[in-house]
């Protein structure tokens, strides 16, 4: 059976951990090659040599930098067919107690690293004959999160990039987007620390479960490969439909429901 990107070069971001390091993993095991970038040098050393790979250690919101470790990556690959932009960062706590450094951090990493990373890549894919590139936003990006809203933004950012991206490039070079809901990786770890707290999040998911970082990669491996051939410009959730139920009155239909007399079918 013919693996789904034999031979295809890959540059993720953010790849040393959580959803990166998963989306590494899972490419490798289709036959791509990658190139390991994450803020954490050491980090990103340790998963290229798990994966026979090299790694970069890289700042996805300092343009410059990601201009010189893209243009390494394309030598050292051959070029690059694939691009994962995955870095992000979050913080919790209401809008007004945010403060401007934080707002900033937040959108210089989660929305303007993604239009460094794509700066970067773009003329290499155009001059390489096409490729894929796969964002990172967030099921927060169209329901905002209390307590997120910077967060929130800067993912509504990365659709909204995505979609115009994929009418700028299209179609030598197509960009899509996944946008995970509650996984458990080390950003979410916190909350996965009291069991309790998550009750309400698994009540409302139909899957019934929370979701792990292989399953945020496989829809990413979809993506990457031939199989996504003609799709571009989307934004995939992967959230167990989380973001399906009407906030507010889901909870209240639920309970009538539980509690209704059901009447005989009439023929």
């Amino acid at each position: 059976m013919a693996l789904l990107l034999d031979g295809k070069r890959a540059i993720v971001t953010g790849a040393a951990s959580g959803i990166g390091l998963a989306v590494c993993r899972r490419f490798c095991a289709e036959g791509a090659r990658i190139a390991v970038f994450d803020l954490n040098g050491e980090a990103a050393e340790r998963a290229a040599k798990e994966l026979g790979s090299f790694a970069s250690a890289v700042d996805v919101a300092d343009g410059a930098a990601m201009e010189r470790a893209v243009r390494s990556a394309a030598t050292r690959l051959g070029g690059v067919d694939i691009l994962v932009n995955n870095a992000g960062c979050g913080h919790v706590g209401l809008l007004h107690e945010t403060p401007p450094e934080v707002w900033e951090r937040l959108l210089a990493v989660n929305l303007t690293g993604v239009y460094h990373g794509m700066r970067a890549v773009l003329p290499i894919m155009l001059a390489g004959g096409g490729g894929s590139v796969i964002n990172n936003a967030s099921g927060s990006a169209t329901r905002p999160t209390r307590g997120e809203l910077a967060y929130s933004a800067a993912k509504a950012g990365v659709v909204a990039l995505t979609m115009g991206a994929a009418q700028e490039y299209g179609p030598t070079v197509r960009v899509n987007c996944v946008s995970p809901g509650m996984i458990r990786t080390p950003l979410s770890e916190p909350l996965f620390q009291n069991p309790k707290l998550l009750d309400p999040v698994l009540a409302a998911t139909p899957l019934a479960r929370t979701g792990t970082p292989d399953d945020v990669a496989d829809v990413m491996l979809f993506l990457a490969s031939d199989l996504s051939r003609f799709m571009t410009g989307q934004n995939l959730l992967v959230d167990g439909g989380l973001g399906l139920p009407q906030a507010g009155i889901d909870g209240v239909l639920k309970r009538m429901l539980a509690h209704r007399r059901v009447d005989p079918v009439q023929g």
